[in-house]
C-alpha cells in the first residue's frame, strides 16, 4: 500500500557519482606539489579513474556488503580434514581486486611510487577500510624481504603484481600474491621481544620449523606471512608460506577469528604453529631490525588510512549541511555550523597534507629525508590516528539522527576510527619511539627541525610554537612521563609548518590561530569567529557542493 500521509522533503541526496580524488583539493594539490611534473599527467588520470570508481554507487555497495557479510572461518571440510580457510563475501574480493589493479601494493620500484600509492590508498580507503589491511602489509613486506636478495627475487614480483589472484595454491602458480604479518602474542602484546614462538633449524640452510602461537595474525588467507620467532641467537624474522611448493598446506591452524569493534570485513585471527615450515629473513637474532621497515611502512599507512576516514567523514558532513535546511536556512550558512565544519575541515586537511609529505619523503630516499621520517612517522602516527575518532564523532553529529543509523555509513566510519591508533603500536609505543630517536639519533631531530624551520617567519604563532618546542626538547627531566605532550606538540608544529607553506592563507591562518596560538576550545566548532570560515568550508566540499 502506498504511503499517503506525507511527502519526503529536506533530505540530503546520497553522496554518490562523484570523483573522490579530484573533489579533494588538499589531496590533488599535494600530489601536484610533490610529484615529478613528468609523471603528473598519468598519475592524475589514474587517480581520477580510481576516484570515480570510489565515488560510484557500485563501489559503495561493495563496502556495505563486505561489512554486512563478515568473513567466516571453516576449520574443517565435510570429511573432517583440517583446512583452516576463511570465506569472504564476493564484495571483499572485488574491493581487493580494484586495490591491487590500481597499484596499491606497488610503490618501491616505480618513480613517485609512494606518493602515488598513498594518494590512491587515501582515495580507495574511503570506500571500505578493512581490506586495506592485506593491501598495506603486502606493500610493506617488500623492504623486509630485501634483507634476503634471493627471497626478494622470488616474492617481490608476486607482491607488486597488478593481478589479484585469490585462493590457496603454491605462490609460484599464482599471478599475484598477498602478505600478512604475525608478531603479537598473548603474553607480550607490543613487547615482541617477549615472544615465545620457537624456531628450530632444519637441515636445509635457512629453513626452520616453528612452534608457537600468534594472538593477532591479520589476513590469514594471504599467501605468505612475516612472523617473529626465537632461535638460540634471539628474536628472528621468518617467512611462513600458507601453501608449500609441493601443494601441501603448511601447518597453520586458525583457532578463531577476532570479534572486533569494527573492521568487520577483515579477518583477524589467532593461529597456532606446530611444525610449521619457515624461511629465515635476515640474520638470526636480528628480527626486529629486519622487520622494522615493514613496521614503519604500515605505520605510515595508519596515518594515510586515518586521513582517508577523516576526509570521508568531513565530505559527508559538508554534503549533508549543504542540502539540509533548519531554522529558516541551509545548515551550511548557519554561523555556528560553519564553525564546526571549518574546524573539521582543518583537521582533515592537516592530516592529508602531512601524510603526503611523508610519502614524498619515502620517494626521495635521501639520508636527510630518511632521518626526517625516523621522527616524523611515529609522531604523525601518534597524533593523526588519535584525532580521527573525535572528528568522526563530530561529523556524525552534523547529520544528527540520520548519522546514527547504519544506512548513512557514519557508524562504520566511527567503528573503524580507533583502529589505526592501536594497530602497529598504540599511542605510548609511538611516543616512546620518538623519544628513542631523540636520544639515540641526533640527525633525526636535526632533520625534523630543519623541516619545520623552513616556515619560520611566515606566521608569528608558528614561530612561537617552534620556540616553545625547542624549550621542551632542551629539558629532559621527566621526559617519559610527558612524552605524549611533547609528541603532540611536534606533530602540530609540523602540520602548521606544512600548512603555512602550502595551504591557502585562510586555512593556515585558522590552523595556527587554533592549534598553535591557543585561540580554541576543547571541542570542534570553537574557532575564532573572525576567521574566513566560509572559505575553509567551501574548500572542503566534495564535487563543489
Amino acid at each position: 500500500m502506498a504511503a499517503t500521509t506525507h511527502t519526503v522533503t529536506n533530505q540530503a541526496p546520497p553522496l554518490v557519482g562523484y570523483d573522490v580524488f579530484t573533489s579533494d583539493r588538499a589531496l590533488t594539490e599535494g600530489v601536484e606539489r610533490h610529484l615529478d611534473p613528468a609523471l603528473l599527467g598519468t598519475a592524475r588520470e589514474q587517480l581520477s579513474e580510481l576516484g570515480r570508481t570510489a565515488g560510484s554507487a557500485q563501489a559503495q555497495e561493495w563496502g556495505f556488503l563486505a561489512n554486512e557479510n563478515p568473513p567466516v572461518l571453516h576449520t574443517h571440510d565435510r570429511y573432517g580434514n583440517r583446512i583452516d580457510e576463511v570465506a569472504f563475501h564476493p564484495s571483499w574480493h572485488r574491493l581487493l581486486g580494484k586495490a591491487v589493479s590500481h597499484g596499491l601494493t606497488t610503490a618501491w620500484s616505480r618513480p613517485g611510487g609512494h606518493l602515488r600509492r598513498a594518494a590512491g590508498f587515501l582515495v580507495w580507503t574511503q570506500v571500505e577500510a578493512g581490506h586495506g589491511c592485506p593491501v598495506s602489509m603486502t606493500h610493506a613486506a617488500v623492504p623486509a624481504l630485501r634483507n634476503d636478495p634471493a627471497l626478494a627475487a622470488e616474492w617481490e614480483p608476486r607482491l607488486t603484481s597488478l593481478v589479484y589472484d585469490e585462493g590457496l595454491r603454491p605462490a609460484s602458480q599464482k599471478a599475484g600474491a598477498l602478505f600478512g604479518m604475525g608478531m603479537t602474542e598473548k603474553q607480550g602484546g607490543s613487547d615482541v621481544r617477549a615472544n615465545t614462538t620457537r624456531a628450530r633449524a632444519l637441515s636445509e640452510d635457512g629453513t626452520y620449523e616453528l612452534t608457537g602461537h600468534k594472538w593477532f595474525c591479520s589476513a590469514p588467507m594471504s599467501d605468505g606471512f612475516l612472523v617473529l620467532g626465537q632461535t638460540d641467537a634471539g628474536l628472528t624474522c621468518f617467512l611462513v608460506p600458507r601453501v608449500l611448493e609441493d601443494g601441501t598446506r603448511n601447518a597453520f591452524a586458525i583457532q578463531r577469528l577476532k570479534d572486533k569493534l569494527g573492521n568487520k570485513s577483515n579477518a583477524s585471527s589467532e593461529v597456532e604453529f606446530d611444525g610449521t615450515w619457515a624461511r629465515r629473513v635476515g640474520d638470526e637474532g636480528r628480527g626486529v631490525r629486519t622487520i622494522i621497515e615493514m613496521v614503519a611502512a604500515t605505520r605510515l599507512d595508519c596515518v594515510v588510512g586515518s586521513a582517508a576516514i577523516m576526509r570521508q567523514a568531513v565530505a559527508q558532513a559538508v554534503h549533508h549541511a549543504t542540502y539540509r535546511e533548519a531554522f529558516g536556512g541551509k545548515l551550511i550558512d548557519k554561523p555556528l555550523m560553519r564553525n564546526v565544519l571549518a574546524d573539521l575541515a582543518l583537521e582533515s586537511e592537516a592530516a592529508t597534507t602531512l601524510a603526503l609529505r611523508l610519502a614524498a619523503a619515502y620517494d626521495d630516499g635521501s639520508e636527510q629525508e630518511r632521518a626526517f621520517l625516523r621522527i616524523a612517522v611515529p609522531a604523525a602516527k601518534y597524533w593523526v590516528t588519535k584525532r580521527c575518532t573525535p572528528l568522526v564523532v563530530e561529523a556524525l553529529e552534523v547529520l544528527g539522527g540520520n548519522g546514527y543509523v547504519e544506512e548513512s555509513g557514519m557508524p562504520r566510519l566511527l567503528r573503524e576510527s580507533p583502529l589505526n591508533s592501536i594497530w602497529e603500536g598504540s599511542g605510548n609505543v609511538q611516543a616512546l619511539d620518538v623519544l628513542r630517536a631523540l636520544q639515540r639519533e641526533p640527525q633525526a631531530l636535526n632533520a625534523f627541525l630543519q623541516e619545520v624551520g623552513t616556515a619560520r617567519g611566515a606566521d608569528h604563532r608558528l614561530d612561537g610554537a617552534i620556540k616553545g618546542l625547542l624549550t621542551e626538547l632542551a629539558d629532559l627531566d621527566g621526559i617519559e612521563a610527558r612524552a605524549r605532550r611533547l609528541v603532540e606538540r611536534m606533530a602540530l608544529v609540523l602540520q602548521g609548518s606544512l600548512l603555512v607553506r602550502y595551504a591557502p592563507p585562510e586555512v593556515a591562518d585558522a590552523f595556527c590561530a587554533s592549534r598553535l596560538g591557543g585561540d580554541w576550545g576543547s571541542a570542534f566548532g570553537t574557532l575564532p569567529h573572525s576567521l574566513d570560515l566560509a572559505a575553509v568550508v567551501e574548500r572542503a566540499a566534495p564535487r563543489g557542493d
